[in-house]
């Protein structure tokens, strides 16, 4: 048996960590929860004098210090006063050196939102006339990198051992107290233990890289430690690690004097570790709610709670079941976990499945706030991806519960010892009688063999145990129960690594709510950059056919008269957020002249942002403008669209 037993752990723990290993490497950086809303100068613009500062607009609070805010000039050095201080609610602003010469000037951000994630980006605008300029726009990588990558790989630890000690405990307290003997249950919990222990001092010496260089070089950075005591995941960190503590004492009482009560004495420690247990559990489920979504956004009083109850019943859930596996596996032969136990234990998941949907839903209204959500962003894509598996997980609880039925039908379990192989008992039986005699032979005064007697004692032990292990295991219902319980834990394993990277998403609700007010800046920007200077702005729909092959491409044309031009060009999902295409390519045609067409291809700058400076226009006329956008190595399409130019 234990032959069999080992593939499959070993199946479970190589479903761990390619599962970990995937989602991880796919995440890349924290999604930004705060999203930049507007700024002033607005992206792209060209302004007549110089700003004596630049104003930044989130979508909700965020924390600065002094390089958080930087503005450079064309050459890259900063023109900035180095001090960013808040205008109003979500506004800040640095000051700006005065007489500030013409030309491009970048301004970069990063900043960690409320719910304690990095937020990064950059944008351009001009000064007199556009210019070259030496500072690159790329993507600014907040949370990213090695650092980011083993930042949420503790988070996953972190949530993983919570589980697994919580509902271990719940599992052993509630439904199965001789469990509190079984050495197998034993580690278990405490393995939970030590791996939440160990993640949480992990965070909190990541914590100050990981908001702020990435350099892993910074992460015994002891001024950054001291910075990320200050903050609110700093006391959430912190204050895990003493409630830790806490679970120490509540396991070594469970697992050390509780055994050997009795009676009433035994009732009323069980009724202490029971409160006792529940406010530990619902303190560390708080140093997360404190610190991240719930305690940002819309009704955070009410969203906080229900995050705590969430978590709470997960770990039950998730965690009783691990608890549950792991008894039906490694148990020894004379205390095996009885039906009763599966039974109390299959209500206990039944409760907790029906808190896990009430708070779920809550949570995703909150997170998400409309339909479209669900399929036009990464948050709501994710959620449909966990929905899909916890569906999944609830239709093999219910095959467990049918197999937990059987197990404890008295009819059933009679059979069972009925149908046990008659071969079994008799070669048990000669066996018994053997060693008995050897045993008693040896025995005899006089034999001098004493500790022959003693080791035949030790060896007929074994026997019975290992018989009664066989016995045990050929009851097709637990064993039916076990490896419906094993794939419960298997999917259990997915659902916890995708609730990991939807804590890192930003949610639904605020990225749409960010793309609302960045198309509504942009057109504002772009009214105002028509009345002042002629510039020219066209949104043309595409769709390539392909996977993710629908978008808005936007070309910015600049002054938009004959001579030379600056060009911009956007790519935009449906609900405007910026993503990457593989080409883009523009062409200008003026038919009633026969003139081109006249092929630029721009060069990228940033996510879902291409530009090129010095497009010649030669005459002025009615233009057709096409841009052909490729979406991958075979989906392509070109949309077009005619504008007065000159």
């Amino acid at each position: 048996m234990t032959q069999t037993i080992a593939p499959r752990v070993r199946m479970l723990v190589l479903l761990f960590l390619a599962v970990t290993g995937a989602l991880l490497a796919g995440a890349g950086p924290a999604s930004a929860h705060a999203a930049l809303t507007g700024s002033d100068p607005a992206q792209g613009v060209v302004v007549d004098k110089a700003p004596t500062q630049v104003s930044l607009t989130f979508s909700e609070t965020v924390s600065m210090n002094d390089d958080s805010l930087r503005v450079l000039d064309p050459k890259g050095a900063r023109v900035d006063t180095g001090k960013p201080s808040e205008v109003s609610g979500t506004t800040y602003a640095v000051q700006l050196h005065s007489g500030l010469p013409d030309g491009t000037y970048t301004v970069t951000y990063q900043v960690v939102s409320a719910d304690s994630h990095p937020v990064a980006g950059a944008y351009t605008f001009s000064i007199g006339s556009p210019s070259e300029t030496s500072v690159s726009v790329s993507d600014q990588e907040a949370g990213g990198g090695v650092v980011g990558w083993l930042y949420g790989f503790g988070r996953y630890v972190s949530y993983a051992g919570f589980i697994v000690m919580t509902g271990g405990a719940a599992f052993v307290l509630a439904c199965w107290q001789r469990g509190t003997g079984v050495r197998a249950l034993q580690r278990l919990v405490v393995s939970g233990w030590v791996a939440m222990t160990a993640a949480t001092l992990f965070l909190l010496l990541l914590r100050g890289s990981y908001t702020s260089s990435g350099k892993l070089g910074d992460v015994f950075d002891l001024d950054l430690l001291g910075e990320v005591l200050q903050t609110k995941t700093g006391a959430a960190l912190v204050s895990r690690l003493l409630l830790l503590a806490a679970a120490a004492l509540f396991i070594a009482v469970l697992f050390g004097a509780y055994d050997k009560r009795e009676g009433e004495e035994k009732r009323d420690l069980t009724f202490g570790l029971a409160i006792g247990g529940t406010v530990v559990a619902a303190g560390l489920a708080a140093s997360w709610a404190m610190a991240e979504h719930a305690s940002t956004g819309l009704q955070p009083g009410i969203a906080m709670p229900v995050d705590v109850l969430h978590l709470l019943a997960v770990a039950t859930w998730l965690g009783g079941l691990t608890a549950l596996l792991v008894a039906l596996y490694r148990a020894p032969a004379d205390r095996p976990v009885e039906a009763p136990a599966a039974r109390r234990f299959s209500r206990l998941a039944l409760s907790s499945v029906s808190v896990v949907v009430a708070t779920g839903t809550y949570q995703s209204w909150r997170q998400l706030g409309s339909w479209s959500a669900f399929t036009d962003t990464r948050y709501g894509q994710l959620l449909l991806v966990k929905i899909g598996l916890v569906a999944l997980l609830v239709g093999v609880a219910w095959i467990s519960r049918r197999w937990t039925a059987r197990l404890a039908d008295p009819t059933t379990q009679e059979a069972v010892r009925k149908s046990a192989p008659e071969k079994e008992r008799v070669t048990a039986s000669a066996g018994t009688g053997d060693t008995a005699q050897q045993t008693s032979g040896d025995a005899e005064p006089g034999s001098g063999n004493a500790e022959r007697a003693a080791q035949l004692a030790r060896q007929q032990a074994a026997v019975d145990a290992t018989r009664q292990k066989r016995l045990r295991d050929s009851d097709a219902h637990r064993f039916g129960l076990r490896r419906s319980v094993l794939a419960e834990a298997g999917i259990a394993v997915v659902v916890l690594a995708v609730t990991t990277i939807l804590t890192s998403t930003e949610p639904g609700r605020t990225e749409q709510d960010a793309a609302a007010a960045n198309r509504a800046s942009s057109s504002s920007s772009s009214a105002a950059g028509d009345s002042a200077s002629g510039a020219l702005t066209l949104d043309m729909s595409f769709d390539t056919g392909g996977t993710d092959g629908k978008g808005v491409v936007s070309v910015d044309l600049d002054p938009a008269r004959t001579g030379a031009n600056e060009m911009h060009v956007y790519v935009t999902r449906p609900n405007g957020r910026a993503f990457d295409v593989p080409e883009v390519k523009v062409a200008f045609t003026l038919e009633a002249k026969d003139i081109g067409p006249l092929p630029v291809v721009p060069d990228h700058i940033t996510t879902g942002h291409w530009s090129a400076n010095g497009v010649q226009i030669p005459m002025a006329g009615e233009w057709e403008i096409s841009v052909t956008v490729r979406t991958s190595d075979i989906d392509q399409v070109t949309v077009s669209k005619n504008a007065q130019i000159g």
